[in-house]
Formats: C-alpha cells, structure tokens, sequence
C-alpha cells in the first residue's frame, strides 16, 4: 500500500487505531458496533437483575432481598432493557445497514453519530450508580408514576438527568437516521423501493422526534414538583397525579411502537431471502407501518381505564386500541403469505424471524384481550400484563434483533457464525422464553399483582416454573455470545452475497464491507427492491 494511501486510510480512521479509533471514530460501521456491543452488555446488566427478581420470586416469603430493593430491581431491570438494550440495538442496526441500504457513503452527520452514542454510557452510568445511593435506586416501576416516584431517596435528580442525557441521545440519532435516508439515497432509488428496514426506521425515527420530548417535559415536572415547589401532580396543591399519567403513556404509547417498528423491517428482510420471493404486498407494508405509527398517537389511555375516566373516552380508546390491531394483523398476513409455496430453507436467521411471527402474534392476542374495557378491570397491574408486553419485547424486539445480526453478522465479519450453534441458541431460547412468560398468563388471570416480593401460596408452582424458565434463557444467551465472538475472529470465510435469496444493495458490497460503503452511489436495478 502507497504511503499516500496508508495516510488516507488512517483517516478513515478518525485518529489511529485502538482505543482511540473507537473513541473518536465517526464511521457508521464503527458507531453501529459500539450500539450493538453497549446493547449486550446491558442486556446482560438487566439480565441479572431480572434473575434476582425470579429468585425472589421462586418462593413466597423474602429470600434474598428486601421489598425496597426488589421494587428497585424489577424498576432498573425495565429502565435498562427499553433505554439500553432494544433502542440502542436497533440503532445500531440502523447505523451499520441504512447507509449500506440505501446506497450512500456513511450517515448524514457522522461527527454528531459519534456525539449520539457517547452520551449513552453516561446516561447509563448516572442510571446504574442510583443503586449505590442512600435510599437505593428508582422504585417506583419505569413509569415513575408520582407521587410515590418524588418520594424516592437521593435517585431522583440522578435518575431525571439521566432519562434527558438518553432522550436528547435517541433524538440525535434519529435526526441522523432521517437526514441519511432522505439526503443519500442512490439515485433511483424513489422512497417505494427502500427496503422495508429502511421504511420502518424512517417512521421511527419521526415517532423518536415527537415523543422523546414529551417524556422529557413529563419528567421535569416530576423535577420541579420535588425541588422547586410546584404542584403539577400533588393533588394537596391543586395538581393531578392522573395528570402524569396522560403525559407519560403519550409518549409510551409511541414509545412501544418505537420498540417493535424495526422488528418488522428486519423480519421484513428475512422472510423474503428464505423462502427465495419477493415480499407480499410491499407498498400495504409501508402503508400499514405509517398506519400503526399514526395510531399510536391516539390509543394511550388504554394503559389507564382503571383511573376513573368517563365512559364516552373508555369506549374510544378500547375501539381505537383495537383498530391498531388492523394494520398490525396486515404485516402478519404479509409475512405469511411470503412463506407461502415459498422454497424455504431454516437457517438461523430464518428461525428466529418464524419464532418472532408466531410469539409475537401471541402478544398481539393478549394485547388485543387487554384493549377490552371491563375485562381490562381484571388484568390491570396483573402479571397477564407482565407476559403480555413481555412477548411482544423478548420474542419480538429481543428475537429480531438476534435473528438480525445472524442474517447480518457473515456480512460483517466477513466469516460465517457456527449454524449448529446458532440452531441450538434457537431451540434452548424458545422453548426457555416460553416456559418462563406462558404461566405469567395464568398466574395474572388468578389475580397476582405485578411488582410485589411477596405473593400467595396457591401461585407457588407456576412462579416457580417461570423461574426455570428464566434461568435456562438467561444462559442460553452465553451460546450467542461464545457464537458472535467466535465468528468475529475467523471461520468460513463468506461470500458477497451471502444467501441465495438475498436482495439489496448491501449484498452488492464485498464481505467485509468496505470502510465507506459506496463512495459513488450505486445504480439501483429492479433485483434490489425487495
């Protein structure tokens, strides 16, 4: 290599090698590593914490923590998985395959890229140093609900501070994730032959815009309601507690879609390379995901029917919740009908893309049972709720990202991942994640409350089977991390194309890619829309 060349390589490189590339690099692959590799080891942080909970919770009586702690587990272990696991995954996913995608060099602002994801584990670091706070950490569930969240030690600046620093975080990065889609485009590529994945982050990115503010207004107020005497949500001085409510779900609302929208672009991207066809109906996708984003804004008060709100306002917000279900069920249709006298074949990838259809439908109906006004007065703060959002996030938005970066991960590195491996990480995951949220149903239909240490003894059996299965998933993950390092330092070296039914201009690039993607834009041609 020439010395002109070496110079300009190390440019590339923001300054050098080692440490410091990583710290001050602004390329896309770089910054999409760094999301996915901070995801996995928050994934592991809340992990633990969701194994101290079904420790505690294996029998009835207090065993290994106390109820204040306890509320502060089942509290971080939420705060951590949204905020530093699923988000910042799919960010992640978005920084390495949306410039690849759509054809451009790197990301619209690569330096603010850098700035985005360097905040995180700072944002992080306030968060997780709570729990060695006199008083201990937030315990008031994630959706902080006042008063009982001002009532908190010395936690609740940090925690606040800490919610900002990861929304003007989320925020950044969807700015960029806007700006590189409707800026760098490769020409003829029109918005209607983006991949899916592409699509759905485009709409995501504008959910992230709106309501990441919403949750940060909502969130200084509980600031001022605690330190400057205000009384926004104390009802001794003419405030509303229900009032946060309102505020809060209009953000989590959305926030849930913003969970679960790239999971549809990913399994949008799977689905059709196994089963060799183009994806059925393409533009009722688009159609269907700009639909659900739209709804979302209008259905938050089903999380509250049980606040006392007036009837004519139950009924549109049970009829509301259950037309979200319309689009959503389109999506399902789709996928399936792709599958459809498809020629599939079963890698890793395609597995967990069918494991993530068929459990997150399982969601959807729980989801759907839950939209229903008067019976909604019997699940409510139950641990139905718990197995119902969780099979909608761990086979869904955790499964997507998993089946992600196998589809992914040969591009990448360059080399194949272990496919007995990776078959077993499925199985032992499936049937795991099953055992531990399936009798969640049951126990919350008998009426066991979310949230408590403590709990009856006729619920002992099916507590304890959730534990099992809680503990067999939690390792089952070490198979995916021993996969994912072992692939990164070498194996079967892969081809460009990877699979036979890939399509798309990321397969066009060489296994590994480039350090720039395409530094002059790529001519689209009709194999590439998906």
């Amino acid at each position: 290599m020439s010395a002109a060349a070496d110079a300009h390589h190390d440019d590339h490189h923001g300054s050098g090698y080692g440490w410091k590339r990583w710290l001050y690099t602004t390329n896309h692959k770089d910054i999409g590593t760094l999301y996915l590799w901070f995801a996995f080891v928050m994934f592991i942080i809340g992990g633990i914490m969701a194994l101290i909970i079904r420790a505690e919770l294996w029998t009835p009586g207090m065993q290994i923590t106390d109820p204040q702690f306890f509320n502060s587990m089942t509290t971080m272990h939420a705060l951590v998985m949204i905020f530093g696991v699923v988000m910042p995954g799919f960010v992640g996913l978005a920084n390495w395959m949306v410039p690849m995608m759509v054809g451009g060099p790197d990301m619209a602002m690569p330096r603010m890229n850098n700035w985005s994801f360097w905040i995180l584990p700072f944002g992080f670091g306030i968060l997780l140093s709570t729990l060695f706070m006199e008083g201990g950490a937030p315990a008031a569930g994630w959706t902080i609900y006042p008063p009982l969240s001002l009532q908190g030690g010395d936690h609740v600046p940090f925690m606040i501070f800490a919610i900002h620093i990861l929304g003007v975080s989320s925020v950044m990065g969807a700015i960029n994730i806007i700006a590189t889609i409707l800026n760098l485009r490769a020409p003829g590529m029109t918005l209607m032959k983006m991949p899916l994945f592409v699509w759905t982050w485009l709409i995501t990115a504008y959910l992230l815009i709106a309501v990441m503010p919403v949750l940060a207004g909502a969130v200084t107020m509980l600031l001022t309601d605690r330190f400057f005497d205000t009384s926004f949500f104390s009802a001794a001085g003419g405030g509303d507690p229900v009032m946060f409510q309102h505020i809060f779900w209009f953000f989590g609302h959305p926030e849930v879609y913003i969970l679960i929208l790239p999971a549809f672009g990913i399994v949008s991207s799977i689905i059709p390379t196994f089963a060799r066809k183009h994806l059925f109906g393409y533009s009722s996708m688009v159609y269907a995901t700009a639909s659900i984003a739209f709804l979302s804004f209008i259905v938050w008060a089903h999380h509250m029917f049980t606040v006392g709100m007036p009837l004519a306002g139950e009924l549109f917000f049970m009829f509301s919740t259950m037309l979200i279900a319309v689009p959503t069920g389109v999506k399902v249709f789709n996928w399936v009908a792709t599958l459809w006298k498809g020629s599939m074949t079963f890698e890793t990838p395609m597995l967990f893309a069918l494991g993530f259809i068929i459990m997150f439908t399982i969601g959807g109906f729980s989801g759907l049972m839950l939209a229903i006004t008067p019976v909604d007065f019997q699940y409510h703060d139950t641990y139905f709720v718990v197995a119902h959002f969780h099979y909608v996030l761990v086979p869904g938005a955790i499964y997507s990202i998993i089946a992600a970066v196998y589809f992914w991960i040969p591009k990448w590195t360059g080399h194949m991942y272990d496919e007995t491996l990776g078959k077993w990480h499925f199985w032992l995951s499936t049937i795991f994640v099953n055992v531990l949220f399936f009798p969640m149903h049951f126990v919350g239909l008998a009426g066991m409350p979310r949230r408590i240490p403590d709990y009856a003894l006729q619920f002992v059996d099916f507590n304890q089977i959730a534990t099992i299965g809680a503990f067999g998933f939690g390792f089952s993950q070490l198979i995916f991390l021993y996969l994912v390092v072992k692939c990164i330092k070498g194996g079967e070296k892969a081809t460009d194309r990877v699979w036979e039914g890939a399509h798309g201009l990321e397969w066009t690039l060489s296994s590994p890619p480039p350090y720039h993607s395409f530094s002059t834009p790529p001519e689209v041609k009709a194999e590439h829309h998906i």
